[in-house]
């Protein structure tokens, strides 16, 4: 099932994405649910049967919302495929490298990510994101995947003039509108626990990042484990796995969003998140 997050006339909601369009579950269910985060943490998804073949909204009639638009956690992994580690050389550590994401950052499919009137070096970073289902602590990796209410697309995007002025990555990583999440999250039902998905980040229809889960250096259940050691995973609660090679910055020569440009990020059995840049006014004329 594809579950997502949408405004309808200045409406927050939730609901299903079928073929046709959108099935309203906030208002099937009478408001019950205010998002999909309180969905997922009380009722039990694998259960959810209700008619597909009437649709409440097309989607031309909604705007997606972040899959989860108020994650109480973004944990976002770094240098965790083997090619991106390598370009940027690096050495396999022995344990994840972990940093965070705020809310704000984030932006839903076919929004407009924002480039920012500080920079010029916007990069992209096709992930995949895991969506908590059912709290816990200290899990076990054997456990892991019984945590997990699903999956879907992220791009991790990137200020890094900002990203890299000090060790701490925080700030390129947290610029208003810069994360892209969507559209959709596929429940765990539809993809078995640790299967091989496939991932392709594109601008402008150019293939720039392809790579598959089995170049992950710590997998899912890995870092479901590791995380959930430091800080208690809560449902709703959001995993960025990581990036693959081909990120702009390392490109000879280097390639960074601009002003109008097309970043998809699409991953096999979840689908394809697409999201315009859009640059701010910049501070001075004379400013590049």
């Amino acid at each position: 099932m594809k579950l997502t997050s949408f405004i309808y006339k200045n409406t927050e909601s939730f609901g299903v994405l079928v073929e046709e369009g959108i099935i309203d579950l906030k208002k099937r269910f009478g408001n019950k649910y205010k998002d999909l985060k309180s969905f997922i943490e009380t009722y039990e998804i694998e259960k959810l049967n209700i008619d597909v073949d009437h649709i409440d909204y097309s989607t031309e009639e909604i705007s997606f919302l972040p899959v989860i638009p108020n994650p109480g956690k973004i944990i976002c992994v770094g240098l965790n495929y083997h090619e991106h580690l390598k370009e940027v050389g690096r050495e396999e550590s022995e344990y994840p490298t972990i940093f965070f994401r705020v809310a704000d950052s984030q932006i839903g499919h076919q929004a407009n990510l924002v480039l920012p009137k500080e920079s010029s070096m916007f990069d992209y970073e096709g992930e995949i994101a895991v969506i908590i289902g059912k709290g816990g602590r200290r899990i076990k990796e054997e456990d892991a995947f019984e945590y997990v209410a699903g999956y879907s697309c992220y791009n991790d995007g990137s200020i890094r003039d900002w990203q890299l002025r000090t060790d701490q990555w925080g700030p390129g990583k947290n610029f208003d509108g810069t994360g892209a999440f969507g559209p959709v999250m596929v429940t765990k039902d539809e993809i078995s626990d640790g299967e091989v998905l496939s991932i392709e980040t594109r601008v402008n229809g150019e293939v720039m990042q392809k790579s598959t889960t089995e170049m992950l250096i710590f997998p899912i259940q890995k870092l479901v484990a590791f995380i959930s050691t430091f800080t208690t995973l809560n449902p709703g609660d959001v995993i960025v796995t990581g990036t693959p090679g081909g990120v702009g910055l390392k490109r000879n020569p280097q390639v960074f969003l601009k002003d109008g440009d097309i970043v998809e990020v699409e991953v096999n059995k979840i689908g394809t998140l697409s999201n315009k840049v859009k640059a701010e006014k910049k501070l001075f004329a004379t400013q590049l």
